[in-house]
């Protein structure tokens, strides 16, 4: 969409009357329904003088197109600045800048792509700005198809006009150079860099021929991004499709290609329990589907899994479009209505109501993916809603596929391929957590390797031994009942859990891929690193939020850190409605250890600091221990 354009001339005029702005904001209220806030307004005005400055050239062709908050079709992102027109072999040219009030950042060790920096009234991760522009050209050439076949040429940087670059500066530091150099940052003192650099690309005017075509371009995924996504999936053993997994990926194949001919909006709910690969079908589907030219993404709420499955199918490639094909779950937000063929939606259950830094943007996530997308699938463990922000039943995605009036189909996965395949496992779990009632009372012929074990030292000592033998996919994890010490964000070496002798760091800050990082065996997860991610072997501590007293589980959320996110408002709740927090809290909490027990595929080992919860694990791994107890709860019926 086009919020404002025209041709250099118009802009120059424009900024040269003071009423740039005010048209802007004039075309967003007219054109997307939305009021311009203040902070927005004076940020145009600001960064706009900067821009007028620079087009001031009589070298950069009058009849150039311009276009200002480009709104890239089927997203919710918007380009600050867009200049196009031909070059001297007369082919067609749109160099993209991305604007920055920024006058300092950090960058961020390990993180890659990610920079420091104070906006929205506090200290925020965002992306680097060569990053940003780089993303936003790659999301145009991958699914435009005018600028595929009309071998027009995007040629994407930065402009951070306030920015004072100094020798060293963490604006250049070595893991941003891979972007920098397809999207250079230029910064305060560089106009004439930045002129040089549009007049080397638009040497005639366009009269916004080239504008024009680019917004009129279909959407459909380029050859190379088809070529790409194919390429990582082929002979990578992780994504291969068994049994019945199978089944459910060709009706899913079946229910996305009829709503690309029918045009019918549908809902598909995929149902389907720790390792039975749920993101596996996602990720087929995606490559399927994107093959098939539909426009295709794999959508998550927790950024962990996002983050790894990504590594995985890159590789050592750090820069790649497929990028943009994995996103977070609020980017739906004020979308067209099926602008997007399919979108996946792994991890449903943690879908949350509002989306956005303080979650007070949208209505409904679920609500959001349905109305964006002809067809949505949304892969769904309801008993792995750890937080009191998760939304995501499979009754809340039926209630809005209703009102979008979508046809709904419901499927399920039911082999286990974690914990040595077995369903048994996990009954006794549910069993012995007190989630649900299940005949497995104990562990009795059930080939999985649990052990509840006497001090935390062993269970590290234990889990070292087996990332050796099972080449890195063993990991420490433990319930969230310690506070992240923020000095030791990015430093093994303070302890954020101490127990007695025993100290850990959480895992690390400055990386996105814990669960495969080489060196993250000396770190403990906790469940927002953990979720939708498998290992071969898992450590867990349970913490002083899970007790057994009185031959019961007990929960305390009390005893959770305060650092905690997962259960914030809780206490305001349990004052309110005492009855109702204990009861979500109480979920939460079992819920959360039930997941962290379900990462491992080949084994568990697990350390508890209430030693009465300990003991009753052990005796619900043997039949004896089992007999035992039903005993002892009989003999306190007589009395």
């Amino acid at each position: 969409m086009l919020v404002y354009d025209g041709v250099k001339a118009d802009f120059l005029r424009s900024v040269d009357e003071d009423s740039i702005a005010e048209e802007i904001e004039k075309n967003i209220y007219e054109k997307m329904h939305r009021s311009t806030g203040k902070a927005e307004f004076r940020s145009w005005e600001n960064s706009l003088e900067y821009m007028y400055k620079v087009l001031n050239d009589r070298d950069i062709p009058e009849e150039a197109g311009i276009a200002i908050e480009y709104n890239i079709p089927q997203t919710s992102k918007r380009i600050d600045f867009l200049i196009t027109g031909y070059d001297a072999e007369d082919t067609g040219n749109v160099v993209i800048i991305e604007l920055k009030q920024w006058d300092q950042l950090e960058a961020i060790p390990g993180k890659d792509g990610l920079v420091s920096t104070y906006t929205g009234g506090g200290l925020r991760r965002v992306v680097h700005p060569s990053y940003q522009a780089w993303s936003y050209a790659s999301m145009i050439r991958d699914y435009n198809q005018s600028v595929q076949e009309g071998n027009i040429r995007l040629s994407p940087c930065a402009y951070l006009h306030n920015y004072r670059r100094v020798p060293d500066d963490p604006l250049d530091a070595s893991q941003y150079e891979i972007y920098q150099e397809d999207s250079p940052a230029f910064t305060r003192g560089q106009v004439d860099n930045l002129r040089q650099f549009i007049k080397d690309r638009v040497v005639k005017g366009d009269n916004e021929d080239v504008l024009y075509s680019v917004e009129c371009g279909k959407i459909r995924p380029s050859k190379s991004l088809q070529n790409a996504i194919a390429g990582m999936l082929k002979g990578n053993s992780e994504f291969v499709l068994l049994d019945e997994q199978k089944v459910v990926y060709e009706d899913v194949l079946e229910a996305s290609r009829a709503s690309m001919q029918d045009g019918k909006k549908r809902v598909i709910i995929v149902r389907g329990g720790p390792g039975t690969g749920k993101t596996v079908v996602a990720v087929n589907l995606l490559s399927q589907l994107t093959q098939e030219d539909q426009f295709c993404q794999y959508v998550s709420k927790n950024s962990a899994p996002r983050n790894v499955y990504l590594k995985k199918l890159k590789g050592e490639i750090r820069k790649s479009s497929i990028d943009n094909m994995f996103k977070g779950s609020g980017s739906f937000v004020d979308m067209e209505e099926s602008v997007i063929d399919t979108i996946l939606a792994d991890e449903a259950h943690r879908l949350n109501a509002k989306s956005g830094l303080y979650h007070n943007q949208g209505e409904n996530q679920i609500k959001e993916i349905i109305h964006a997308a002809r067809c949505s699938v949304f892969f769904i463990d309801e008993e792995q809603r750890v937080t009191l922000e998760d939304i995501g039943s499979v009754e809340e995605i039926r209630r809005w596929a209703m009102e979008e009036g979508a046809e709904i189909s419901e499927m399920e996965l039911t082999s286990q391929f974690r914990c040595n395949g077995s369903d048994g496992y996990l009954a006794w779990l549910d069993n012995t957590l007190e989630i649900k009632e299940t005949a497995n009372w104990d562990m009795e012929g059930i080939d999985f390797d649990i052990r509840i074990l006497d001090s935390p030292q062993e269970v590290y000592d234990l889990v070292l031994e087996k990332n050796q033998e099972s080449q890195n996919r063993a990991r420490m994890l433990a319930g969230y009942c310690w506070k992240w010490i923020s000095d030791g964000a990015n430093n093994t070496e303070i302890h954020d859990i101490q127990i007695g002798d025993f100290g850990m760091s959480w895992n690390l800050k400055n990386t996105s891929t814990y669960a495969i990082d080489e060196n993250s065996v000396n770190e403990i997860g906790c469940i927002h690193t953990a979720q939708g991610l498998e290992f071969d072997y898992v450590g867990v501590i349970i913490g002083d939020d899970m007790r057994y007293e009185n031959g019961k589980i007990v929960t305390d959320f009390t005893k959770r850190a305060s650092t905690d996110q997962s259960l914030k408002g809780i206490k305001k709740m349990s004052k309110e409605d005492p009855e109702k927090a204990a009861k979500l809290a109480d979920e939460i909490i079992k819920n959360t250890y039930r997941t962290l027990m379900t990462r491992g595929m080949k084994g568990c080992y697990v350390y508890c600091t209430d030693e009465p919860l300990a003991q009753h694990l052990r005796d619900c791994l043997t039949s004896y221990g089992q007999q035992i107890q039903v005993l002892s709860e009989r003999e306190g019926d007589h009395e």
